[in-house]
């Protein structure tokens, strides 16, 4: 099998020797979701059932949160993940304070709790201090998002400076910044998080275009769609990463392909939440980089992330084969896109370590030697993941 990109595998010569892959990576998480699972799968009376019902549930949960209680629903999450395969998660994150909004006496508390369960389940994290002011054009944080919010932008400023001294000699530690979406941070803040963040060189996430509503606000405070807005406050860069890209025109591909910034996409929060289906064609062509988060944890299976890059758009545009690399199979470039490419997006130069699979599985009996690793990638789930070795 030739090598993926980025990476290698070494395979002999009989079937059940193990194969080595690049280790996987998941760059856009809410770790504290994983209590969630189960808990908004039933319509509710009033026979709502969208995102933002389901929203609702998420801050049930938000609200409830500890210290202690986020540390221990992070471990969970973490661990799970390495279980699948994933070495690297960038974590999302956005509880900073005590429930009502007062910030506790160690400001970063929750934030180091996060670190410390990734860290303890052996994971790298890149942990993306979230900016998040208000519930959306004109309108004050609601209830259930103001441990989330902060009044001043050098506060969000101050606690990344302290997360970045508090772990400068962790290597497999990154501090990013994440204004959480144009809906919650103003537009006169993002040039100033775009410099800072451009000055520190540190990873720039930002949820964008997950949902019509959100570009319809944006549009009517801005008078341009939430690309464009990015784009024009300087944010676009190889460090920036559009997390969703759902429902993106043209013209906003080719600017996050110009950058060379990163779409994450999230295949099966996107599906659970009904969000639409992104289009992957057109970023690709655009030149933007893919990669795949696992975002609200609905279930833990990175092989099912990176394979939807293909399958999703399959779906879209009733195509059987949506993508011919240039070099390489297309489930070399997948594989790539979900190891390689998202442990970049959360700020670390490599997969951080590799991925034995086990060849015996049961899902991989008759497969040739030459399409192993497409069986995996198209066929497979994490259970043919054996173990994570670090590097």
């Amino acid at each position: 099998m030739t090598a993926v990109a980025g990476g290698s595998s070494q395979m002999g010569s009989h079937a059940s020797e193990p194969l080595f892959l690049p280790a996987l990576a998941t760059a856009h998480s809410h770790a504290f979701q994983r209590a969630m699972r189960g808990a908004a799968q039933r319509r509710g009376l009033d026979a709502r059932s969208d995102f933002w019902s389901w929203r609702g549930e998420m801050y049930r949960i938000a609200n409830s949160l500890t210290p202690e209680s986020i540390f221990d629903i992070s471990l969970v999450a973490f661990r799970e993940l390495r279980r699948a395969g994933v070495r690297t998660v960038g974590e999302f994150h956005y509880v900073h304070h005590q429930p009502g909004g007062a910030p506790y006496d160690d400001r970063t508390v929750l934030s180091d709790a996060v670190i410390r369960a990734a860290r303890a389940a052996g994971l790298r994290i890149a942990l993306l201090r979230v900016a998040y002011h208000r519930a959306g054009p004109g309108k004050p944080a609601e209830e259930g998002q103001r441990r989330f919010c902060d009044d001043r932008l050098d506060d969000v400023f101050r606690d990344v400076d302290t997360l970045r001294a508090r772990h400068a000699n962790d290597p497999g530690v990154r501090i990013g910044i994440a204004p959480h979406s144009v809906r919650a941070v103003p537009p006169s803040w993002l040039a100033p998080i775009a410099k800072y963040a451009a000055d520190l060189h540190i990873p720039f996430h930002m949820h964008v275009a997950e949902q019509p509503r959100e570009i319809d606000e944006c549009k009517a405070e801005t008078g341009k769609r939430p690309i464009e807005l990015l784009a024009d406050a300087g944010c676009l860069s190889t460090r920036f990463v559009a997390v969703h890209a759902t429902h993106l025109e043209a013209h906003e591909a080719k600017l996050l392909g110009d950058a060379r910034a990163f779409a994450c996409i999230c295949p099966t929060t996107e599906r659970d939440l009904g969000d639409g289906l992104p289009d992957i064609t057109a970023l690709r062509n655009a030149g933007a980089r893919l990669c795949t988060g696992v975002d609200s944890h609905v279930m833990t299976d990175p092989i099912e992330e990176l394979r939807a890059l293909e399958t999703l758009e399959r779906l879209r545009t009733l195509t059987r084969i949506t993508h011919t690399p240039q070099a390489g199979t297309l489930a070399e470039t997948l594989w790539n896109e979900g190891s390689i490419e998202g442990a970049n997006a959360c700020g670390f130069d490599d997969a951080g370590g590799q991925v034995v699979v086990d060849r015996d599985h049961p899902s991989l009996a008759l497969v040739a030697e030459a399409n192993l690793l497409d069986a995996i990638v198209f066929s497979a789930s994490s259970a043919v993941i054996a173990n994570v070795l670090d590097a």
